[in-house]
């Protein structure tokens, strides 16, 4: 940690391979940052579907010290970890909306809450209802605050559980899979090592998220002028 760089924060790599002491708590940082996305309103900056990607191709590493002595169990293990993690966040998220009403609306901006994100999920929201929860664990930002919308909404607590948790199992398990099984594909059939490009799966995956998000709210500025 004494060549800690504060770019470090912005590469999804650090956190997995984070120790202490010469202890990895790589896992304790996902899971917490999984949480943190959602349900402390100041995870819009965190790198969430990058951080899972990357975790699944790290996971065997990740999960040594809680090992099931099974790949597939120990990668299906994470990813519900995370899930649960992501629920749970969700959950918090939406129990915050539903005290705070619109006190949220009269906050001022601040380094960790932007106000103009509140309302690109609201309006995220509005388009595709009760589906926005599922849809938000895809998209940056967006699945920060669309619990805290739910919440003050007063979204049905049933049907959003519902979607909470296919949502975060959806989003969990289709990530830390992908990584985990490309990553084992590229090596075994093109000897390829996705841990030698990581900033590129980062970047990749980063435009992959945010561009269409961009669009839109370029597009939407556009047609206000």
């Amino acid at each position: 940690m004494k060549d800690f760089n504060w770019l470090q924060l912005l590469n999804p790599e650090f956190y997995i391979l984070l120790e202490v002491g010469g202890v990895k708590i790589g896992l304790l940082v996902v899971l917490f940052i999984v949480f943190a996305e959602t349900g402390l309103l100041a995870g819009f900056f965190l790198p969430g579907d990058s951080l899972l990607f990357l975790a699944g191709i790290y996971s065997e590493s990740l999960m040594q010290q809680i090992s099931l002595g099974n790949d597939f169990l120990n990668v299906t293990a994470f990813a519900a970890l995370v899930s649960v993690m992501g629920i749970l966040g969700n959950m918090t998220g939406y129990w915050f909306g539903s005290k705070s009403g619109s006190y949220l609306y009269n906050q001022k901006d601040t380094f960790l809450f932007k106000k103009k994100y509140l309302y690109q999920a609201k309006e995220f929201f509005d388009k595709y209802g009760n589906r926005a929860i599922v849809f938000a664990r895809f998209l940056p930002i967006v699945r920060t605050f669309a619990p805290v919308i739910a919440g003050i909404v007063s979204m049905d607590k049933k049907k959003f559980m519902f979607y909470n948790i296919l949502g975060s199992f959806l989003w969990s398990f289709s990530m830390i899979f992908s990584g985990h099984y490309l990553h084992q594909l590229f090596l075994d059939q093109f000897n390829i090592d996705l841990k030698h490009y990581i900033e590129f799966i980062v970047i990749g995956i980063v435009a992959f998220t945010t561009v269409p998000v961009l669009w839109k709210i370029f597009k939407k500025k556009v047609h206000i002028e």
